[in-house]
């Protein structure tokens, strides 16, 4: 039976269907092949009952608030912020891609966007300061993979909607293993620069880093606003959303003016198209998920993985690896929808904190997002930067065994998630 499914898939995703048309084939011929006594019109209601959480009302709008973002100045004024304070730094323009890419990513929850927003004005300055273009290319699409972990996460907000996990509770558990990538990153950067002889620029004057902070100081505020709010109770997440975009809005088409009013319909289109697909996405996860649990694969599956009594730690990285490998090949939004079901319960039976496997989960996913063969951020890489499959996965090895050590390091010690959260 699982095999006639994983076959079905496959085919489908060989003669170039979306993902979401596997999906909902594979749940339909599970149940007209395998569940006879199950009527298929309970699929369409699940479809439905994914879409309908009140949560999810979180993703369209942190999508818009990052368009917005992106689409304005936001992304250059981050840039230039940073780069002040460190660009003088031996490798201080690759720290200043690192930290860019975190700030960025606390204001739009994508690595995608990250990529976009970010990458094209930094891949520039890293190739005039004598960088090769594939580790400028590396650089910008790990570092964007902090995106997934620094709130406000898609990812997180998928996760909390399928294992009933506290999206405010994850936002927070994610800033540890966030701002730990950017340190192995800076560290890094600062290695090559001086293996590679990479000039440095002159420092900034105080006057200078006093002007490019008064332009960043209202983009910083958004983590502030998502975070704090959140954390002090003033709005839940999809609140935190719904201000997010009228944050955003206010700075740049009233206070900066790099947007016109006339334009936001066509921003709006934009977030429209992206939100469609992963609603489509969920619906069909959703429907997907409770025709594998009516057949039982899940326990069979888990059972056969990790044994009758796995210990939290086995359970852990079982679940990492199942879920890198996955992200490699398929959409981080699918492979949260699909597998988390299957081992949540087993992981919470073992003891695990749901947040703490949110984390590790949410962690895998962005890992996968710029591993090869298939991570979303490469095609988004060689799309933006107009560079070819190999020349864009040509130097993430070295960025991608980081990645891996960080990995691991969250999954043996939970305080590098919890500690901000318990400490709160």
């Amino acid at each position: 039976m699982e095999w006639i499914i994983l076959l079905t898939m496959v085919v489908l995703l060989i003669m170039g269907f979306p993902m979401m048309i596997p999906l909902i084939a594979g749940a339909f011929v599970l149940v007209f092949f395998f569940l006879p006594q199950l009527d298929p019109l309970i699929l369409i209601q699940q479809m439905r009952s994914g879409i309908v959480p009140y949560a999810l009302l979180a993703v369209p709008l942190f999508i818009f608030a990052a368009d917005i973002m992106s689409t304005g100045k936001t992304s250059n004024r981050l840039v230039d912020f940073v780069g002040a304070f460190v660009g003088h730094l031996r490798g201080g323009y690759a720290i200043t891609t690192a930290a860019a890419c975190t700030l960025f990513g606390s204001i739009s929850g994508s690595t995608q966007a990250t990529v976009v927003a970010v990458g094209t004005p930094m891949r520039k300055r890293l190739l005039k300061m004598g960088y090769k273009d594939s580790s400028a290319i590396a650089l910008i699409i790990n570092a964007s993979d902090i995106a997934l972990l620094i709130p406000p996460s898609i990812g997180m907000i998928i996760y909390a909607l399928v294992s009933d996990a506290s999206v405010g509770q994850l936002f927070i558990a994610g800033i540890g293993p966030g701002v730990l990538i950017f340190l192995f990153f800076a560290i890094y950067a600062y290695v090559h620069a001086r293996v590679f002889k990479i000039p440095r620029v002159d420092k900034t004057t105080w006057r200078e880093r006093l002007q490019v902070t008064k332009k960043a100081i209202l983009p910083l505020g958004f983590p502030i606003i998502i975070v704090g709010g959140i954390y002090t109770g003033q709005f839940s997440p999809t609140e935190a959303a719904g201000i997010s975009v009228l944050y955003a809005l206010i700075l740049e088409v009233l206070i900066y003016r790099t947007i016109k009013i006339t334009e936001i319909p066509k921003v709006a289109m934009s977030s429209g198209l992206v939100t469609s697909a992963v609603f489509i996405l969920v619906a069909a996860g959703q429907a997907f998920s409770m025709a594998i649990n009516r057949a039982q694969i899940p326990q069979t599956l888990t059972s056969a993985v990790l044994g009758p009594d796995p210990s939290a730690l086995t359970v852990l990285f079982i679940v990492a690896l199942f879920f890198f490998i996955g992200c490699m090949f398929v959409d981080p939004i699918v492979v949260i929808l699909i597998l988390t079901p299957i081992f949540a319960p087993v992981a919470t039976a073992a003891g695990v904190d749901p947040v703490h496997l949110g984390v590790v989960i949410t962690f895998q996913a962005a890992l996968g997002s710029a591993t090869p063969p298939f991570g979303v951020d490469i095609f988004t890489a060689s799309a933006v930067f107009n560079k070819s499959y190999l020349d864009v996965i040509r130097g993430t090895p070295p960025y991608i065994v980081m990645l891996i050590i960080v990995a691991i390091l969250v999954i043996l010690f939970e305080d590098i998630s919890l500690f901000l959260l318990r400490w709160m």
